[in-house]
């Protein structure tokens, strides 16, 4: 059983993160909530990570189910949400969208109506959840949600930078170039997302432009 890893951060989805641990790649999901305080992309060198791993293998899920967290009490929680008759670990992964304290703190005063309309829950599946944990949710609804630090225009360059490059096959010159355009046209960026989104529009006026012009 992997109760905990710490290793490079290979490769990063919507919904999940490879680390490297000992030569091996584990693939670990991540909750919303834990996903969105890490960087948008591995830096250059592969980022060292820690995760409190959740670590799951059935009899109809042979496949083994890693879900991570930053802090080990954040683990504890979803190993607790998840003794709730009906709410599995996919279940339970796909409802944590919001911070953990505000969801103990629902069970904590009954709020049937905040936890029905986290992803998946439901009425039904709500009150049962009040049920079960009810007086044992104190502790998690103490957790301080961590600060998030926004990313600073540097940063966001050097992000898009090597998303162009290592990812889609860019030179770098050629890929701080198209950064540096498209900040100039759209100086209000503020994510790597948004800015590879205005490369994108720089890139397909410029092809628009060559077309005219032939």
């Amino acid at each position: 059983m992997i109760a905990y890893l710490r290793g490079r951060l290979v490769r990063r989805t919507e919904e999940t993160v490879v680390v490297e641990a000992g030569g091996v790649g584990y693939e670990v999901h991540l909750p919303a909530v834990v996903a969105q305080h890490l960087k948008p992309t591995p830096s250059p060198e592969g980022e060292v990570i820690e995760l409190f791993i959740s670590y799951h293998v059935t009899p109809n899920q042979p496949r083994p189910l890693l879900v991570g967290f930053l802090r080990e009490a954040e683990q504890e929680f979803f190993e607790r949400f998840i003794t709730v008759d009906g709410l599995g670990p996919l279940k339970a992964l796909r409802a944590i969208v919001r911070p953990i304290h505000e969801i103990a703190d629902a069970v904590e005063r009954k709020d049937v109506d905040f936890l029905r309309h986290l992803p998946g829950i439901g009425g039904r599946t709500a009150e049962k959840i009040v049920a079960s944990l009810h007086g044992k949710m104190a502790k998690f609804a103490l957790l301080q949600e961590e600060t998030l630090v926004p990313p600073t225009p540097a940063d966001i360059r050097e992000e898009a930078i090597e998303i162009l490059t290592k990812q889609l096959g860019h030179r770098t010159q050629e890929a701080r170039k198209m950064v540096e355009e498209a900040m100039a046209r759209n100086p209000r960026i503020e994510t790597t997302e948004e800015l590879l989104q205005e490369i994108y529009k720089v890139k397909r006026r410029g092809e628009a432009h060559a077309k005219g012009a032939s």
